[in-house]
């Protein structure tokens, strides 16, 4: 009786087992010598196959469908056809099933990867059966290749490499290179720079130059066999690309690439203004212009590096213009500080304050905006100059107005009805701009808008609410995010609906910083000030404003070597403050000082939590290039442009960000640190909201102290930083 209890229990176990140990059976005779061979293929085939026995690859029925076709039943058939053949040898036999494997391997790894489809399992299957009869043949495989796409040509050439190479293998890799190219011209250049002689090269440099002439710029302007090629094209496109690259002044022609292309622009006629800021700056206005109602319908098109030309246009009006203007803010006579603006016209004005954001002064902002009015042919027609740049950066230009409190003059500059629309417009469509720029703005001009014109700032509400219905009404994702946090940040700047933002919007706190989040495993708060030294003494003359906080004092101790300032707190909790000192010379030294800096806090493992920006506006893309992920409070100074705030947001994406409106001043800069450096060395959570109150108090009584401090945006008023935050939090979570 034990016996048979014993021999019933392991009956099911034993024939497990006897089945596993046993060779697949097939419907059909195989060889013992091949059963290996076909097992092999059986394997990979059963790598598509889900328990229940059936392909169930993607979502669609009809492709997995369609899979299960190719690579189960006719493979099965064709593997039958195989084994039974008369004329193929027991070599051949195993040299194609190892190929079948290899196809079906092939097609396992890659059909949910880049440039591959689990629907081309049809095509896979086909191209082989071609292939191989064509081997059989001795003949090359290459037309194959060429008649299918990269994913499939992939998968077919990695079949027939053993145990000799087809004779067509390596004509098909170079056709696959070509193909892949074809399908990524982003990598054409780097791939031919290494392959100067392919044979494609010529149709494969046209096709670069037309997906990215800049980079084609970059690559014609060497002197290698490449460029050579790319000087000796014969597309129009390449050829004038080529022409410019070679030219010392390659990079002024450049944005003006389409104009050229289009014959509507000459090289000699951009030689004759080149030279001259003033007339080369008015010619880049007049092609933006032109590029600009370009895009409008029903034309909607888009110039030849538009990019490039915008660019350009920026950088021009902020050397050879803004910075001026903002170096003589301390010059009384407008007729002086302006002089440089004389002969300008509203729209090339217009140009300086919207490409102008991340460096222009209140008060420079202030004297082009009176300028574009007073030489406008109708200064009460403030639609007129919209219209005349074809409304061009229109969203910028309205949120720079409300930030520099001349929203309600402007608007007030036409009719009632036309400034209605003119805010419908700023609020609707945000969903099918590329970027988040322009919600940004949106976003950013709020505040300043509810300060000045509640009953504007109620229709924009009003708008962004109307806005949101309509894209959920078109189930737009993209838009009800972004219509969703306009509703919320704006609602939140009414202090009686009492919304938290942090809570509502699924962010870290907006309105406190954690104290012990500000600490190093230590207990210290390390803190890190970047300096720039200016030929004009200004980052000198602000580095001893700074050192004047903390010297003669018992609270701080100083430590300095020649490139950096260690100042510690000798009080209360531990702050650690390390500044590079703002050198000047040749070979820029204050760099060798941050870089000497950076280098000791990484080897001594500090990481700074609290990042303060001292310098111009044009010296901050340096500080981001070096700003800590560690960072979590970042003083920028005049520098809240959107750009800025994005590209802090991506380093940091938890940080909170003091911007300006205008230029760093001590009377503000140091009045703020001081509170933060108070609060810390308390070992108290940083209370913005508090903070920034006892700052207004503090101010009341200094009218011109005031009036630069309320440049400032502190964190929780910071709308667009919120934005972004909030932005990439909803759509990284689908809410």
């Amino acid at each position: 009786m034990r016996l048979f209890l014993l021999v019933t229990l392991l009956l099911p176990l034993l024939t497990a087992a006897q089945t596993a140990a046993q060779p697949h059976v097939y419907p059909f005779a195989v060889a013992r010598d091949r059963m290996l061979w076909h097992d092999n293929v059986d394997k990979e085939q059963r790598k598509l196959l889900n328990t229940s026995g059936t392909v169930q690859l993607t979502r669609d029925e009809s492709i997995n469908l369609q899979i299960e076709d190719a690579l189960i039943r006719r493979l099965d058939q064709f593997q039958e056809k195989l084994e039974l053949d008369s004329v193929l040898t027991g070599n051949d036999k195993k040299k194609y099933l190892k190929a079948l494997e290899l196809m079906l391997r092939g097609f396992n790894q890659s059909w949910n990867k880049k440039d591959h489809s689990a629907s081309q399992a049809p095509a896979v299957f086909n191209a082989f059966l071609t292939a191989m009869k064509l081997d059989q043949e001795r003949k090359s495989i290459e037309p194959v290749i060429i008649a299918n796409e990269y994913g499939v040509g992939k998968i077919i050439v990695d079949c027939f490499l053993y145990p000799t190479p087809n004779p067509g293998i390596e004509p098909s890799r170079i056709h696959l290179l070509e193909k892949y190219l074809a399908l990524h011209p982003n990598e054409i250049l780097p791939v031919l720079s290494r392959n100067p002689d392919l044979r494609s090269a010529d149709s494969l440099i046209a096709l670069a130059a037309h997906d990215n002439p800049r980079k084609l710029y970059d690559y014609a302007a060497g002197s290698n066999r490449l460029a050579s090629r790319i000087r000796n094209h014969n597309d129009n496109l390449v050829k004038t690309v080529a022409r410019m690259a070679n030219n010392r002044s390659g990079q002024l022609y450049f944005p003006f690439l389409d104009n050229i292309l289009k014959g509507n622009l000459t090289f000699e006629q951009i030689d004759k203004v080149k030279e001259n800021d003033f007339e080369y700056y008015r010619l880049l206005v007049k092609t933006r212009v032109d590029y600009a109602r370009r895009l409008l319908p029903p034309m909607k098109d888009t110039a030849w590096e538009m990019s490039a030309l915008t660019d350009m246009l920026a950088r021009k009006a902020k050397d050879n213009f803004i910075r001026e203007i903002n170096g003589l803010h301390a010059v009384e006579d407008e007729n002086v500080r302006f002089r440089k603006l004389d002969g300008f016209t509203p729209q090339e004005l217009y140009y300086l304050i919207v490409l102008g954001e991340d460096e222009i002064y209140t008060s420079s902002y202030l004297g082009v905006y009176k300028r574009i009015f007073q030489r406008m042919p109708n200064p009460s027609s403030g639609d007129t100059l919209l219209m005349s740049v074809n409304a061009d950066y229109f969203r910028k230009f309205i949120k720079m107005a409300a930030g520099y409190n001349t929203l309600n003059d402007f608007l007030g500059r036409m009719s009632k009805e036309n400034a209605t629309t003119l805010m419908k417009a700023f609020i609707i469509g945000l969903e099918r701009t590329k970027g988040l720029e322009d919600a940004v703005d949106v976003a950013d001009s709020y505040s300043s808008i509810m300060d000045k014109n509640p009953e504007l700032a109620a229709q924009v509400l009003q708008e962004v609410e109307w806005n949101y219905k309509r894209n959920v009404d078109d189930n737009n994702q993209r838009g009800k995010v972004i219509y969703n946090l306009l509703k919320t940040l704006f609602e939140s700047t009414d202090s009686t609906r009492k919304i938290d933002l942090s809570a509502t919007l699924g962010i870290p706190p907006v309105y406190t910083v954690d104290y012990k989040a500000l600490c190093d495993d230590s207990g210290r708060v390390i803190q890190q000030v970047f300096f720039y030294g200016d030929e004009d003494k200004d980052g000198q003359l602000s580095y001893a404003n700074f050192m004047g906080m903390f010297r003669g004092r018992s609270d701080w101790k100083i430590a300095e070597n020649p490139h950096w300032v260690t100042i510690t707190s000798t009080k209360g909790k531990p702050v650690v403050i390390f500044a590079n000192k703002p050198l000047y010379g040749p070979d820029d030294p204050d760099a060798r000082a941050q870089a000497k800096l950076n280098e000791y806090l990484y080897e001594q493992q500090l990481k700074p939590t609290v990042v303060i920006h001292r310098g111009h506006s044009y010296h901050l893309k340096y500080t981001l290039n070096q700003l800590a992920t560690s960072a979590r409070i970042v003083v920028l100074g005049s520098c809240g442009g959107y750009n800025n705030l994005n590209d802090v947001l991506t380093i940091s994406e938890d940080a909170h960000i003091i911007s300006s409106k205008q230029v760093g001043t001590k009377t503000v800069n140091e009045p703020i640190l001081q509170a933060i450096n108070t609060t810390l060395v308390n070992g108290r959570n940083v209370d913005w909201i508090g903070m920034w109150r006892e700052l207004g108090e503090r101010f009341q009584n200094e009218a011109a102290a005031k009036e630069k401090f309320d440049d400032y945006i502190p964190p929780y008023k910071n709308l667009g930083a919120i934005f972004i935050k909030a932005y990439r939090r909803a759509m990284e979570t689908g809410q």
